[in-house]
């Protein structure tokens, strides 16, 4: 058959279909359109961006800003694919320095929603209204000449009932929508940003001078009073920022942030340099948190390598890597000297982090003393201790059948951490922390066994600010966490109140509690049972209730806890996995000083 008779199978789609295409590669969800549409406002100047959000963004996303606007003769345009302001020839790939450039935003956003743009320049004497239904151009319209854009999306995926089906819950949606949103802050300190939900004010990050300023704004003097100051330079690179002291590292990741030329990006050969800059200072099973702000020569990095513009590529990803790692190495040091490197690894002088030994990561437990009288907790001291490994283990059981009752002999306390007794025929060195931890769990875990779980209010119940995330998946789990003692309720826009925790534990350290709740209730999706659920919560309670190290004890309290121990069955791990005692038999004790075969 002649080839001009056979029917063609590959077809040239229609535009619209090329326009939804297009739209899923760049709109996931509503938080991508607040993304894109604050790099558009970011790009315009704005010094002011307010964002409004109704039901999770799928019914409206509003973004209001005082930037320079869009001209009249332009709006059409604007909406055109591939249609910007932004570059003028294939040369200018290669020196991006605005947040957006491809010219598919607009577009791809207008053709799965509805559409009014309201913007008017400085220079024009009045403003101008487009509105698009389903990407289709309704006509232009006068407008009050306020300077800026004000762009409103509602009816998000009405045309694409699939898409729209695989959306998560509200919260979960505007979860991401805030983590949009702050991440902007963030990168953009002199820019101010609010953010509303269903006419709630959620964040609200007022101008500030410096980076330190804004961060202390999104993460709160919690997390930045335990950070050390980065700073470093090298030819067409600067990095400035804050990462976590190693004595306050946690098994979260969160924040891990870096921003580059503004742009908040996912970059392992950062990541990976932040870790390698800490080395040994990390303890095992913890992770560094940090946020760092790069700043690159536009022409070192390629960030037209991901179609929401997550990733970037670096021109020289080695030279970066070892600049990095030697900034954090750097700010380890104490020294005030400014870091200077040269691209070249020749030029870059060794760190004295490079030519040394590893050094024996710090210890990690509280070490000031806490006076008074032991209650019934043991006095248990207000500062939590951090030296818990994070991955929860398996329950241990007693490593051999404790007899019944042994007689409990106190000798004293070592390094105001370990407890020295005589318990039946063996030496015992207990470490007064999991010991503690273990005992509280062990009553805790029965009382959960047998649903009896007892909640007691605090005297003063105490406010924790969170991000706008945490809060929501504190929120979404309230009712399990309350049915393990823990009562946790809403406090104004971004904190919550801890008022009740279970009966039994005493003084807490409720910031740390719940952080350490949070990281575990981000497990909770892939828990294989409703014990999984409870076990590390409970730790937790344990862990941040237990008596702490640095803590001096009496003979009398010594005994009581060692009693409490050996009543649990002297389980030889806390729950976290460390180790509580450490034990000498009569007959391993003869054998050391060889007394073994003496008549």
């Amino acid at each position: 058959m002649p080839a001009a008779s056979c029917s063609t199978t590959i077809r040239v789609l229609p535009g619209e279909v090329v326009s939804r295409i297009a739209a899923g590669e760049v709109i996931e969800r509503p938080a991508a359109v607040v993304k894109e549409l604050v790099e558009n406002s970011l790009d315009a100047g704005s010094r002011c961006i307010t964002v409004d959000i109704k039901d999770g963004g799928v019914a409206l996303i509003r973004v209001t800003d005082d930037g320079e606007g869009i001209k009249r003769a332009d709006l059409y345009l604007a909406f055109e694919r591939h249609a910007t302001s932004k570059l003028k020839s294939d040369n200018d790939l290669t020196s991006i320095k605005t947040m957006g450039f491809r010219g598919e935003a607009l577009p791809s956003i207008a053709s799965i929603s509805n559409v009014q743009v309201v913007t008017a320049t400085r220079q024009e004497g009045i403003g101008a209204q487009l509105t698009l239904m389903g990407g289709v151009q309704q006509g232009i319209v006068d407008a009050p000449p306020v300077p800026g854009t004000k762009i409103e999306v509602s009816d998000l995926f009405y045309n694409q009932p699939a898409r729209k089906k695989f959306l998560k819950s509200v919260p979960t949606e505007f979860s991401h929508i805030s983590g949009v949103v702050q991440q902007a802050g963030l990168a953009w300190p002199s820019v101010h940003f609010r953010l509303t939900h269903n006419g709630h004010e959620i964040l609200n990050y007022p101008a500030v001078a410096s980076e330190r300023d804004r961060i202390l704004q999104v993460y709160r003097a919690a997390f930045l009073d335990k950070t050390i100051d980065l700073r470093g330079r090298m030819a067409g690179c600067t990095i400035s920022g804050v990462m976590i002291d190693p004595v306050h590292a946690r098994s979260s990741r969160i924040p891990q942030d870096v921003f580059v030329n503004h742009r908040p990006v996912r970059s392992a050969a950062v990541s990976h340099a932040v870790t390698d800059g800490y080395g040994s200072f990390l303890p095992k099973g913890h992770h560094p948190t940090y946020v760092l702000f790069l700043d690159i020569d536009p022409e070192r990095i390629d960030v037209n390598v991901h179609p929401a513009k997550r990733e970037i590529r670096f021109a020289d990803q080695e030279a970066i890597h070892r600049f990095v790692r030697q900034s954090v190495r750097h700010a380890f040091s104490g020294v005030e000297r400014k870091l200077v490197l040269g691209l070249s690894p020749s030029e870059a002088p060794p760190t004295a982090a490079d030519t040394s030994a590893a050094v024996p990561a710090p210890s990690r437990e509280v070490t000031s003393r806490v006076d008074g009288g032991l209650s019934e907790n043991y006095g248990l001291g207000s500062q939590a201790n951090n030296g818990a490994h994070s991955l929860f283990v398996q329950e241990a059981t007693a490593s051999y059948a404790a007899s019944a009752k042994p007689a409990v002999i106190p000798f004293g306390q070592v390094l105001q951490t370990y407890l020295v007794a005589q318990v039946g025929q063996e030496l015992q060195v207990v470490d007064q922390h999991t010991a503690h931890e273990r005992v509280l769990f062990q009553r805790l875990w029965r009382a959960w066994m047998k649903r009896e779980i007892v909640t007691q209010p605090l005297l003063i119940p105490e406010p924790i600010e969170l991000t706008v995330a945490q809060r929501t998946l504190l929120q979404k789990h309230a009712g399990d966490l309350e049915r393990l003692g823990l009562v946790i309720e809403p406090f104004g826009a971004t904190a919550v109140l801890l008022r009740a925790v279970p009966v039994g534990i005493g003084p807490i350290n409720g910031p740390l509690l719940v952080q350490d709740v949070l990281e575990d209730l981000a497990a909770w999706e892939s828990a294989s049972s409703l014990e999984a659920l409870a076990q590390p919560i409970l730790a937790a309670l344990a862990c941040k209730s237990a008596v702490q190290a640095g803590r001096s004890m009496a003979l009398p309290e010594i005994e009581r806890l060692v009693r409490d121990w050996v009543d649990e069955g002297l389980i030889t791990t806390c729950p976290h996995g460390r180790r509580t005692a450490f034990r000498l038999s009569s007959d391993e004790l003869d054998k050391l000083f060889g007394r073994v075969g003496w008549s």
